[in-house]
């Protein structure tokens, strides 16, 4: 069933075959995702219960979604249990919704501006042009496609998060900073060997 979201996350369309006949659909969409780190769900906890799954399980089901369909994920990231205090609304100091609302809007309206499009829409030579790299960050990237073994289609996808961070800050121009931040958020093609438990 996951395998059939790749065709729409590539191209924001969905073609249907029967009988001969053929129909393609509109279906750009945002996908939200998530998945323990293991069977049992414990696995990289510090505190509480300590993960059982052997490595071969946890590789097991880390395969269950294929290296074609992360790829096409432009995000992957760990979020670890929270300590029972950080529930607490009344002690989180966090940035008001509107001012974070605020800033996406202006980046999106940048966005437009530059391209008559979204980061997410560029390709190709549209994409070239609005994520021009000095040589720091060139260097950095490459770095990162050499040691992480990653695709075509996850740099491309690296390139339009960083232009989106740069965005997000009001950069003119992507710098080492919004590359490094776009490749943490590749979680999933950083990870090693699964480090499990005994069981």
């Amino acid at each position: 069933m996951l395998e059939v979201l790749r065709e729409p996350l590539e191209s924001g369309r969905v073609t249907i075959s029967r009988a001969a006949r053929q129909a393609s659909f509109p279906a750009r969409f945002q996908l939200v995702a998530a998945m323990n780190p293991c069977p049992c769900g414990h696995l990289g906890e510090t505190t509480g219960r300590a993960c059982r799954c052997t490595q071969d399980q946890v590789s097991r089901y880390r395969g269950r979604i294929s290296g074609p369909l992360l790829d096409r994920i432009d995000m992957h990231i760990e979020v670890p249990r929270l300590d029972p205090g950080a529930l607490d609304a009344s002690i989180r100091e966090e940035e008001p919704s509107a001012v974070v609302q605020e800033r996406v809007e202006a980046a999106r309206r940048r966005q437009l501006a530059r391209g008559g499009c979204p980061n997410s829409a560029l390709f190709g030579v549209s994409l070239e042009q609005a994520c021009v790299l000095d040589p720091e960050s060139r260097a950095l990237l490459r770095r990162a496609m050499e040691q992480l073994g990653l695709s075509a289609r996850a740099y491309h996808r690296i390139l339009r998060l960083a232009r989106t961070i740069a965005d997000l800050e009001q950069a003119g121009r992507i710098g080492p900073r919004h590359i490094s931040e776009a490749i943490g958020y590749r979680r999933l093609d950083r990870q090693g060997p699964a480090r499990a438990g005994a069981g």
